[in-house]
C-alpha cells in the first residue's frame, strides 16, 4: 500500500556536487566546537587538547552559496565561522582512525552563522545552543568537490574569510587540534554515521559580528570559494 501523507513532505536538503548534474543528499550535519587553538583562546577557553565536542546543525538550514543570507530574528550579534566542510559517502560506528578517510567523499567551504548573544545566554544558563546554531540559513556552503577531483587536503592549507573585501578571519587547516579522522572516528563512537553526513570542522580565530550589507567571501585553499550577502 502506498504512503500517504498528511502533507506535502519538504524538499529533500541537497548539496551540488561540482562540475556534475549530481546532487548530494543530506543527511545530517555535525559541527566541532574549539578545534583551532586561537579561536578557542578568543572564545575564553584552554586550547589544550581536549576531548572534542559536537552540535548539529539542521540540514535544512544549509545555504547554497551565492545566495543571500537574511539576518535572523531575535538577535542583534550574529557572528561569522569559516570552516572546511567534509562530506561522507558511507558510515558506521566505532571507525578506525586508520580508515576514516575511506568514508570522505568530498570537500566544501561552509560558515557556521552563529546568533552569538543568544548562545551566550544559553552557555550562561547551562542550556542547549540551538538557539544560536541550529536556525534558518545557519549554514551557508559550496557546492562539494569528490576527492577524486580534489584529493584530500594536505597538512596545510590556507583557509580565510574577508568581509568588505577585509581579511577578517585568517588561519590554516594545520592548526585544527582535531584532524579529519579522528573527527570521523571519534563521532563514529556515540553516532551510527551514514552517507549523506556534513562535518563542519571548525573555524579559526577572528569571528566577529556581520551586519545588514555585509559581503563575506570565504576560502579553503584547494577546495573553494563561499560568497554571500547579509541582508
Amino acid at each position: 500500500m502506498p504512503m500517504k501523507f498528511a502533507f506535502a513532505p519538504p524538499p529533500a536538503p541537497v548539496l551540488a556536487i561540482d562540475g556534475t548534474g549530481e546532487l548530494f543528499p543530506v543527511h545530517r550535519i555535525y559541527c566541532i566546537g574549539r578545534n583551532y587553538a586561537a579561536h578557542a583562546i578568543e572564545m575564553g577557553h584552554d586550547p589544550e587538547r581536549e576531548p572534542p565536542f559536537f552540535f548539529q546543525k539542521n540540514p535544512d538550514s544549509l545555504l547554497p552559496s551565492g545566495q543571500a543570507f537574511p539576518y535572523p530574528p531575535g538577535t542583534v550579534d550574529v557572528h561569522h565561522e569559516i570552516e572546511l566542510v567534509v562530506a561522507l559517502h558511507s558510515g558506521g560506528t566505532n571507525i578506525a582512525i586508520e580508515s576514516a578517510m575511506d568514508r570522505v567523499f568530498g570537500y566544501g567551504v561552509g560558515l557556521d552563522m552563529t546568533r552569538r548573544d543568544l548562545q551566550g545566554e544559553a552557555k550562561k544558563m547551562g542550556r542547549p545552543w540551538e538557539i544560536g546554531k541550529a536556525f534558518e540559513h545557519a549554514a551557508p556552503c559550496t557546492a562539494l568537490r569528490r576527492t577524486d577531483a580534489v584529493g584530500h587536503p594536505g597538512k596545510e592549507g590556507r583557509i580565510y574569510l574577508e568581509v568588505n573585501g577585509a581579511v577578517r578571519q585568517d588561519g590554516d587547516l594545520a592548526q585544527m587540534i582535531w584532524k579529519v579522522p579522528e573527527m570521523i572516528s571519534y563521532l563514529s563512537e556515540y553516532f551510527t554515521l551514514q552517507a549523506g553526513d556534513l562535518i563542519f570542522s571548525g573555524t579559526p580565530a577572528g569571528v566577529g559580528a556581520t551586519v545588514k550589507g555585509d559581503q563575506l567571501r570565504g576560502v579553503v585553499e584547494g577546495i573553494g570559494e563561499l560568497l554571500t550577502e547579509v541582508v
